[in-house]
């Protein structure tokens, strides 16, 4: 959990990947990249990547449809750790912590979520597993 989160059902994923962690770090806070990796719509991801900033970007759902997303930077710690709010549209916003850290030649690469409902947790850990595969993909290639 982080300093943003308050009660509800936290989840933590994590995965190990065949990368640095500044490789991790860079896919995961440069626009072009994290869209590749992210699923996000082309053109459509942007990110400002300091405390207060903004990102967003529009998913392309397997269904055909667009869905945007979008939040603000509330902790960066450079190469190290990101807090992000997410905004989905008619969902609370929810406070996710992603955390890069150097283990045994490669990064863990860790999420860290608190869910207001237990289905909305189970949604949310699915969903970070899916993007921590995604992005292991993107960085051993």
């Amino acid at each position: 959990m982080n300093a943003h989160t308050t009660t509800g059902f936290p989840y933590r994923v994590s995965r190990v990947m065949d990368a640095t962690a500044a490789r991790a770090w860079e896919a995961y806070t440069t626009a072009a990249e994290w869209q590749a990796w992210f699923g996000a719509e082309e053109g459509s991801a942007e990110l400002d990547v300091r405390v207060g900033g903004r990102w967003k970007c529009v998913l392309l759902g397997p269904d055909g449809g667009r869905y945007p997303l979008g939040g603000t930077f509330l902790e960066v710690e450079e190469g190290r750790r990101l807090v992000l709010s997410m905004a989905v549209p008619g969902a609370p916003d929810e406070v996710m912590g992603v955390t890069f850290e150097e283990a045994g030649g490669g990064v863990e690469v860790t999420i860290d979520q608190t869910n207001a409902t237990a289905e909305e947790c189970a949604r949310a850990r699915e969903g970070s597993t899916m993007i921590l595969a995604n992005l292991a993909a993107h960085v051993e290639r």
